[in-house]
């Protein structure tokens, strides 16, 4: 690369808080046209190096260290370490674009998209407001907004996840930022919308030569958007090699266990043996019928959200449901456990009819079904110790001696030593909120244990030892999961048969094996096809 492509270029940069370095030493650069991926486990200071080498790192006694300089389309380089915040404002939206993790909480909810499109325009590029509202009109045409003059007039929350996340990439890209900064921008969405906000950003960038600064724990999807890649650890470099190289040769033990983390679709010939079903049904589902009114600016409608769907489950087995978002996934799971009223349908666990008072699921069944959600923190009161949190699940022993006891052998069992009981959930890691959840879930001895994206929202490394973690329980205490996800590999790995939902209904119910190997349904092969493959695309050609 010729210096008039390098956009960014960082050198040395530290971050200290206190006496504690979270970055330490860190270099990296941008270059016009190409995307740099930044890997690393939680807490290894992928976001904290991005924030403070664009000057937004706003964390109480922060101090930053080292040099960090911007070019915008050949000008004088702007240092951005210790910029004055003029400068800062003239960079940001301008020069440098931002997409963040979740849309829903970086769009204002009580702004109307046009609004949030037209600020930065009129700000940064000088435009009237009708200008730029024209130019926000294409920018939502650009990203592949549906029907994008509706959509200009309403808000955040009348969009779907992947829409949102469209939107915040318009917003990015409205006044033909220099660099794109993406940081996590794919990690909650399911895999057809994960590659096609992939693929509109590489659009993006071959026709305006934007820099991409890309930032994930998933190394499927660094690879498929990065040039090269830097790994981060501990706010250290720990590799730094163009993509091909950094997956066909790595050179750090670190590096190789995050590639060996990852979890991928397996060929059929690689799986073992499945086991028969022999088990009796422990969850029985006949055309359950959900839908939601709902308001939209066209008038009061009608959500048909899961729409005559059936299937059983069989004790000491796990049956994956998988589809996009809004196929009524987690809409099943609502149902089941009596936080949505079904509107038709029959459900029996264990031979006991969950809707039997006209939909509401009876209390002492609720008992029977145990739910672990897909964001530890906030499914854990944060006022409340380890201890207390699992402690309020035991059924008639609470803060007894024999509660305290069950308690630890409960912590125990899902590999957390006992003094955790003392601790609060913002003192541990994603990975042990995680298995306290279980924990408290396991405290009610469940018939069903309902697993919410249960590991989406974790590492590739702590994902696998939660999925490791889940398995072994299921072997030893013979449980059975309903396993909700978007990862079709994590399906895969974990589920004996599976359903593939598509706007409520059910596409394919078929043993997990037959499934794989030979999908039925275009969708499902759609589905598939849209899973980051295993070598990078610098290697396949894609």
């Amino acid at each position: 690369m010729t210096a008039p492509d390098l956009v960014l270029a960082v050198d040395g940069l530290t971050v200290g808080i206190g006496r504690t370095g979270i970055v330490q030493g860190v270099s990296l650069a941008a270059h016009r046209g190409q995307t740099l991926g930044i890997v690393g486990e939680s807490g290894s200071g992928k976001s904290m190096t991005v924030l403070a080498a664009t000057g937004l790192l706003d964390a109480p006694g922060a101090v930053v260290g080292g040099s960090s300089r911007f070019t915008d389309g050949g000008r004088e380089p702007a240092q951005l370490v210790g910029a004055p915040p003029r400068l800062l404002r003239s960079v940001h939206g301008g020069g440098i674009g931002f997409v963040f993790q979740d849309p829903g909480t970086s769009l204002n909810p009580v702004l109307t998209i046009d609004r949030q499109l037209t600020e930065s325009i009129e700000a940064h590029l000088g435009m009237t407001r009708r200008a730029a509202t024209r130019r926000a009109l294409e920018l939502l045409e650009a990203v592949g907004i549906p029907d994008p003059e509706a959509r200009l007039g309403g808000y955040p929350h009348q969009l779907s996840g992947g829409q949102r996340q469209r939107v915040m990439i318009a917003i990015a890209l409205s006044c033909d930022p220099a660099l794109l900064i993406a940081d996590e921008p794919t990690t909650a969405l399911d895999v057809t919308t994960q590659a096609q906000i992939i693929d509109l950003v590489q659009a993006l960038q071959r026709d305006r030569g934007t820099a991409v600064v890309w930032i994930s724990h998933d190394l499927g999807v660094i690879g498929r958007v990065a040039d090269d890649v830097l790994v981060l650890r501990s706010g250290r470099e720990v590799e730094h090699a163009p993509v091909d190289e950094l997956f066909q040769q790595p050179q750090d033990p670190y590096t190789r266990r995050l590639l060996a983390a990852r979890p991928r679709i397996r060929p059929v010939d690689e799986l073992p043996e499945p086991a028969p079903a022999t088990g009796e049904p422990v969850l029985r589902v006949q055309g359950l019928d959900v839908r939601f009114p709902v308001q939209t600016a066209a008038g009061r409608t009608v959500v048909h959200a899961v729409d005559d769907v059936s299937f059983e489950v069989r004790r000491g087995r796990t049956l994956g449901i998988v589809g996009e978002s809004g196929s009524g996934k987690s809409t099943i799971a609502r149902a089941l456990t009596g936080l949505v009223r079904p509107d038709a349908g029959t459900a029996t666990l264990g031979g006991a009819d969950l809707f039997a008072r006209h939909g509401r699921v009876p209390r002492s069944l609720r008992r029977r079904i145990a739910m672990v959600f897909q964001d530890p923190f906030a499914s854990l009161n944060a006022r409340s110790r380890i201890g207390t949190s699992i402690g309020e699940a035991l059924p008639g022993l609470g803060r007894t001696s024999g509660g305290r006891r069950r308690v630890e052998e409960l912590l125990d069992l899902v590999g957390l030593d006992p003094a955790y009981a003392s601790r609060f959930p913002h003192e541990l890691s994603g990975g042990q909120r995680q298995r306290v959840s279980i924990a408290r879930a396991l405290a009610l001895e469940p018939e069903l244990m309902i697993l919410d994206e249960a590991t989406a929202s974790l590492d590739v490394s702590i994902q696998a030892t939660v999925l490791d973690l889940l398995a072994r329980l299921q072997r030893e205490l013979g449980l059975t999961y309903l396993f909700i996800a978007h990862d079709l590999a994590i399906v895969q790995q974990m589920s004996h048969d599976v359903l593939v939902l598509q706007r409520g209904r059910t596409v394919e119910h078929r043993p997990a094996v037959e499934l794989f190997a030979a999908p039925r349904e275009q969708y499902t092969r759609d589905l598939l096809a849209a899973v980051p493959p295993e070598r990078p695309a610098a290697l396949t050609g894609h």
